[in-house]
């Protein structure tokens, strides 16, 4: 129960209280002989950010660890000090209270690769089931096609509003060859409109869907604000205690069976570091006593896209502030669960492509569209253009031009980058961010799928379905790449490098894998390789 009292010992503690930690949570207190601490750094979520539509505007809030990259040496220029900004949830719920909601599975052959690596158990046969278990599926028109359940905790829904340029996209992609389908089913290739952790209009974030169902348990204490700086070890290199910050007092809890660190993909390899976890020689530059040699906060990955993909219409049917904040609007959403405040940040479909690079045949597509009914402009440049720390010379020539016009933006997002970084100590108080280099468009394959992703974008923008509304891609050349001729490869690799943003889904800092691999943390089963 979310409360200020905690005991000295407890079977589990989980530090984190995010998707994975609610999740955790909810399985271990289901026992009740199990004693569970699940300790959050953050606060709880609010009304504010049950808003789909609003997704956006927690980033730079209370609610973010508001994380900076390091300066990017082959990205960003167009960022401010080339630093991308990585928002991550500081809030019951995690990332899932600052997310667009989309709810997407891994290819199955992500999975089924982890297995073949080395990671039993984790093959898509051994995972799919799980997926089924955590599933209320509201949509009857995928129901029943042998991918989807109901009954389980998180909720998952279509969409309750669309404007007339979805439809454009889904026409689109048919005209490029691509089938409208359901991407979560036996095939992930195609077109759609999203699916989304959402109930009746409302973010369903996994707080919501695994915590507070649970909060009668006596077995489960939730301690917020609760900042984990240290995990103890005994002797033996278990783990046996975690040290936590509430409100300028620190405190320390036993855990007679594990400690879960799910903390994510930046506070955990940090956490670890701290606590002797990590690479010997990293550790040693800090004099943190080494309780174990891994390679902790290597194998950073990221998804990331190209701003700037951006297309006029002439018709007003976009998302733009100025018409959809309105008290009519809000009475929508409040009221009825409906209205353009139910949109997943202005996502609106969703696209799994192939590129020249990808094997067409073997459904792996190396490129997700994300499409988007308005712009970093639709908000007059308030919110969504610093959110991703446009500099000022991008936001006043490029940007300028357009604020508040009708605009919709395709996003082509890498989902398999070759390029890796890694996320280090910047000094031993807890507090100070730790050092995040994910060396975006370091690895030119990146950069060769990206570019030939761009070309793809402006073909399905400037499309028949598309045309009706007079769509044309936004002709002002992006600051710092006038020299080149316009949609040239020369070009797009200058806007794919000046204005690099995050979809905001890094992984790979505490590799799982085979004990026998040199690169793992974790072994099959989250231990660490001790």
């Amino acid at each position: 129960i979310m409360q200020d009292r905690f005991e000295d010992e407890y079977d589990y503690i989980i530090v984190g209280g995010g998707s994975a930690g609610a999740v955790l949570a909810n399985r271990l207190s289901a026992n009740p002989k199990n004693k569970v601490l699940l300790l959050e750094a953050g606060n709880d979520e609010n009304i504010a950010t049950d808003v789909p539509l609003f997704s956006f505007g927690f980033q730079r809030t209370s609610m973010d660890w508001q994380y900076l990259t390091e300066p990017q040496r082959f990205s960003c220029f167009g960022i401010d000090e080339k630093r991308s900004r990585w928002p991550r949830g500081k809030v019951l719920g995690g990332s899932s209270v600052l997310n667009f909601m989309l709810y997407v599975r891994g290819n199955r052959r992500d999975y089924d690769n982890w297995a073949r690596q080395g990671a039993y158990g984790w093959s898509w046969k051994d995972v799919f089931p799980y997926f089924l278990k955590s599933e209320d599926n509201t949509d009857i028109r995928i129901l029943n096609n042998g991918f989807h359940s109901t009954g389980g905790p998180q909720t998952v829904s279509s969409p309750r509003y669309a404007t007339p340029l979805r439809n454009a996209f889904l026409e689109a992609g048919q005209l490029l060859g691509y089938p409208i389908s359901d991407y979560n089913d036996a095939i992930q290739t195609g077109f759609n409109y999203p699916s989304s952790t959402t109930r009746f209009g409302r973010r369903c974030s996994t707080n919501k869907a695994f915590l507070k169902p649970i909060l009668h348990r006596p077995n489960l204490h939730i301690l917020l604000f609760s900042f984990v700086t240290k995990i103890i070890f005994d002797e033996y290199k278990r783990a046996k205690a975690v040290q936590f910050d509430r409100f300028k007092r620190s405190y320390t809890v036993y855990a007679r069976k594990e400690i879960i660190i799910s903390a994510g993909v930046i506070n955990s390899p940090q956490l670890l570091m701290l606590s002797g976890i990590g690479i010997r020689k990293h550790l040693n530059k800090f004099k943190i006593p080494v309780v174990s040699d891994l390679p902790v906060g290597l194998n950073l990955q990221d998804h990331i896209f190209p701003l700037g993909m951006d297309f006029l219409i002439d018709k007003p049917v976009a998302i733009v502030a100025y018409r959809v904040l309105t008290p009519f609007n809000a009475l929508r959403y409040f009221k009825y669960g409906s209205g353009p405040w139910t949109t997943l940040g202005g996502v609106e479909g969703l696209a799994f492509i192939n590129t020249r690079f990808a094997n067409s045949s073997d459904d792996y597509p190396d490129i997700e569209l994300y499409f988007v009914t308005g712009s970093l402009t639709s908000d007059g440049g308030e919110i969504f253009i610093p959110a991703f720390g446009i500099n000022n010379q991008v936001r006043k020539l490029y940007y300028g031009p357009i604020l508040n016009r009708d605009v919709f933006t395709i996003y082509p997002t890498l989902i398999h980058p070759k390029s890796r970084g890694y996320v280090k100590l910047r000094s031993t108080n807890p507090y100070d961010h730790p050092v995040i280099q994910p060396n975006y468009l370091s690895h030119p394959q990146d950069v060769l799928r990206l570019i030939d992703a761009m070309k793809i974008t402006i073909q399905i923008g400037e499309s028949k379905p598309f045309r009706k509304f007079g769509s044309r891609l936004y002709s002002t050349p992006v600051p710092g790449c006038e020299r080149f001729l316009r949609l040239s490869d020369e070009y797009l690799e200058c806007v794919l490098r000046t204005l690099t943003a995050t979809i905001y889904h890094p992984v790979g800092t505490c590799k799982m894998g085979a004990v026998d691999d040199l690169t793992t943390v974790v072994d099959p089963e989250l231990r660490f390789v001790l």
